[in-house]
């Protein structure tokens, strides 16, 4: 799960369907999980929803809203 990643200050472990606000760089997925919704700076195309991620999957971009409709999910901060 651990990358040498020089930009992690920190986690936010996601659990539930609530919206977490905040800066993160990347997404892991600890169990199978679904993004409800997600808003991401800089990101172009369609809308980022129901975006599926299997376990031990990672996406990176800036995130700053992140909503699950299921999974646990680590966010780590910018």
């Amino acid at each position: 799960m651990a990358d040498n990643d020089s930009y992690n200050i920190g986690f936010e472990y996601i659990s539930d369907t609530a919206a977490h606000t905040g800066r993160f760089y990347k997404l892991y997925a600890l169990a199978d999980a679904v993004i409800s919704t997600a808003t991401v700076q800089n990101a172009s195309g369609n809308d980022f929803t129901s975006v599926p991620l299997g376990k031990g999957d990672k996406i990176e971009g800036v995130f700053t809203s992140v909503t699950l409709a299921s999974g646990k999910v680590v966010a780590y901060k910018i």
